[in-house]
């Protein structure tokens, strides 16, 4: 017996030195395309890529984006490859923690975790728990920073068929890490920090008149086992309610879109069964700002303008892709009750924003696609510059099944003071704000 429990931890001492990171895979991990960037035989920046050559640049594309363009619903237009940027004290971070996280024994469970990317190393199919390291450094990411804004944020509800604008609603939204923060004071937390928060997202309506002062927050804790708190408060009602666990699979104020949609993926690591898929070159929808085609519709004091929407319904972004490094993840939920049968997850592999994502129903066909659009920092606000945060900018979430979509217009600022601590609490809420 004491010879099998001896080769047991020999084995897993030699499967933890097998993925140990490395210096050098800190650099690649942050610095991809230092050696060169990717290319794909016939595509070049300033090309479009449309229902007519779609099929020459397939194994460019994610199935979805790939069935978005062969309908003819939209044309993909081509932009130069950019190194984006990550904060320069998340980077330090990864350096100074590297290979101290563990996963525990169970998914949702990690250990030794203190900031920074917790495994930096390239994710292989050989590692049976792959899919959920990666899950770790998107939860663990840089999306944000430690404490941002939008604001404001726009919404557009749109038959995708008729192109009938039915709603448009304007929030603002803010973000804060209570914890592991790098790069903004305080760090490396928030204090106090009674409920061990790991993070929180607070969002109010301002527009328009039957929904406004309607506020969502919801507190993420340290410990992944632990549900997230949600609460909702609605201005007829004047009182704040807390969400169950399952309503944050519902429709979010009659949007297409799930409040665990937000950000790419709002649930928890344990909440799904994780399968890297592998490493693929995909055109991604990551752009600088100032270059794009901007709206003219909504005026802002300081002459900031949106990205505009065009295709089918206007239901996708006027942007430029690019030709990126991608690890690809299969979701499944562990609940068997959850609308979603699996997410195919496409995690940018310099930034780890997940910038497309393939919802599936239960009968596994395609439910709905879902594009975030990321911003260089450097070509964006002013108080962006700088920061190392790549920047949501445009999202839509095209139901292709009702033929219906959502579509978000952001602006987004990295800026501390936007987003206090107190913010953050129910009693916040209740002010009325």
């Amino acid at each position: 017996m004491n010879k099998l429990i001896a080769a047991g931890l020999l084995a897993a001492g030699l499967c933890t030195q097998a993925f140990a990171a490395s210096e050098a895979d800190v650099e690649t991990a942050f610095e991809p395309y230092k050696k060169g960037f990717p290319t794909f035989p016939g595509l070049s920046a300033g090309m479009t890529i449309n229902k007519d050559n779609v099929d020459q640049f397939k194994d460019a594309l994610d199935a979805g984006m790939y069935m978005v363009v062969k309908n003819g619903w939209y044309q993909i237009k081509v932009g130069e490859t950019l190194s984006f940027p990550n904060p320069k004290g998340y980077v330090e971070a990864t350096r100074k923690n590297l290979n101290k996280t563990k996963l525990g024994a169970k998914t949702g469970e990690i250990e030794g975790f203190a900031g920074g990317r917790p495994f930096p190393e390239e994710p292989s199919t050989s590692d049976p728990r792959a899919g959920e390291k990666v899950a770790w450094n998107f939860k663990y990411g840089a999306n944000w920073g430690d404490n941002a804004a939008i604001h404001p944020f726009y919404w557009k509800y749109r038959n995708m068929t008729t192109g009938q604008l039915e709603r448009t609603l304007k929030f603002n939204f803010f973000f804060l890490n209570f914890k592991h923060r790098t790069d903004h004071a305080p760090t490396p937390e928030v204090s106090p920090n009674a409920a061990n928060l790991y993070r929180a997202i607070y969002a109010q309506v301002l527009e328009p008149q039957d929904l406004k002062n309607t506020q969502l927050l919801i507190q993420k804790y340290e410990d992944d086992t632990k549900f997230d708190d949600a609460y909702l408060y609605l201005g007829f009602q004047r009182r704040v309610r807390r969400l169950a666990a399952g309503q944050v699979t519902d429709s979010f104020l009659g949007s297409d879109l799930m409040i665990e949609d937000f950000e790419g993926y709002e649930s928890r690591v344990s909440d799904m069964q994780w399968k890297f898929v592998g490493t693929k070159n995909l055109l991604m929808p990551y752009y600088k700002h100032n270059d794009m085609k901007l709206s003219d519709e909504f005026k802002e004091e300081d002459g900031y303008k949106y990205v505009s929407f065009t295709g089918q319904g206007e239901c996708f972004p006027d942007i430029t892709w690019q030709l990126r490094k991608v690890h690809v993840v299969e979701a499944v939920p562990v609940n068997s009750n959850h609308p979603v049968g699996k997410r195919i997850m496409h995690f940018d592999a310099q930034v780890y924003g997940a910038s497309r994502t393939l919802v599936y129903d239960r009968k596994g066909e395609l439910w709905k696609s879902w594009t975030i659009g990321k911003a260089h920092p450097d070509f964006h606000l002013p108080i962006n510059k700088g920061t190392g945060v790549a920047l949501d900018d445009s999202f839509s979430m095209v139901d292709v099944q009702a033929k219906h979509c959502t579509t978000g217009q952001f602006k987004g600022k990295v800026d501390p003071k936007l987003s206090p601590a107190n913010l953050f609490q129910v009693q916040n809420m209740r002010g009325g704000n």
